[in-house]
């Protein structure tokens, strides 16, 4: 990627916020309590949800990527075996294996300020391998360049998916964005 995302501050949700998520989940977000994350198109791409859900399920997904363009490209990297890479570099790597680790106490910190789970990991597969690369890419995403590592690296991998416009829009003209969320990897790790 040429240029990544610039970094947006956390908002409440509007009604077209919601909207626009409603059309890219192809469902009713759950648990949602921000946009941790708002595409250089002015939709949402990663939202921040409740650590429990509405019925009281932990979820422990804090950072959750809703945008299909950006989930497909980084479903894609997935499928090109990313993740099986960087997970072999944490284990050569003690200064990458470090920051990673630092990764996983930020987002465990951040989901514990709203509520704790006790027993929960994280998210991605943090500490020790990447198991989605979604929720790496939303973690990153939402609090900034220079937290997650590999989160970082996996931006910078991607194609600029906000070029062609909004993935969604909110006024009856929109592009599906329910159809292959996941991208080539089937389902996602993080599951909201």
């Amino acid at each position: 990627m040429d240029t990544p995302p610039p970094q947006t501050e956390p908002t409440a949700p509007t009604d077209a916020d919601i909207a626009a998520v409603k059309k890219q989940l192809g469902r009713v977000p759950r648990g949602l309590r921000a946009i941790a994350h708002r595409c250089p198109c002015g939709n949402p791409d990663v939202v921040e949800t409740a650590p429990r859900l509405e019925d009281g399920t932990p979820f422990p997904t804090l950072y959750y990527l809703t945008c299909p363009r950006a989930a497909s490209a980084i479903g894609t990297l997935e499928a090109e075996g990313v993740m099986k890479e960087m997970t072999a570099r944490l284990a050569a790597d003690p200064e990458l294996a470090a920051a990673y680790r630092a990764a996983h106490e930020d987002y465990i910190a951040r989901r514990d300020a709203i509520e704790v789970l006790e027993g929960f990991p994280s998210a991605g597969g943090m500490p020790d391998r990447v198991k989605c690369l979604h929720v790496l890419v939303g973690h990153a995403l939402a609090v900034g360049p220079g937290v997650n590592p590999l989160g970082d690296e996996a931006i910078a991998m991607l194609p600029e998916w906000w070029r062609k416009g909004p993935c969604v829009g909110t006024c009856g003209t929109e592009e599906s964005g329910a159809a292959d969320e996941s991208g080539a990897t089937g389902e996602r790790e993080d599951g909201v």
